[in-house]
């Protein structure tokens, strides 16, 4: 095991490595419940992945050359991944908010 590798005493180093070594193995089912319970994510990057995109778009010549351009990806890509993340079709949503009654989500 990771904690009799490791001494909480010596270097710096040492110790946050066994200071990790201690959390990994008393906190052991909240780390692995993503194993066990579908509902949990197997990472925690869910936001980094709805900004992935407008930084692609930054990267492409003649797009986001404007503020305005730029907010209105955002709120679009905002939209559509809140509207996923609600089990709503990107193209239904789509096609709600062309015909003028966007998809809202319900407030609890």
């Amino acid at each position: 095991m990771g904690t009799l590798q490791t001494s909480p005493r010596g270097t710096k180093l040492m110790a946050a490595r066994h200071a990790l070594a201690c959390r990994l193995v008393d906190r052991e089912a909240d780390y692995l419940r993503f194993t066990r319970d579908w509902r949990v994510p197997a990472d925690n990057n869910g936001s980094e992945r709805d900004i992935r995109m407008i930084k692609l778009r930054q990267k492409v010549p003649g797009c986001l050359r404007t503020l305005t351009g730029a907010r209105q990806f955002c709120a679009i890509r905002s939209y559509l991944s809140t509207a996923t993340k609600h089990g709503i079709s990107l193209f239904d949503a789509l096609v709600q908010l062309a015909e003028g009654r966007p998809w809202m989500p319900a407030i609890s």
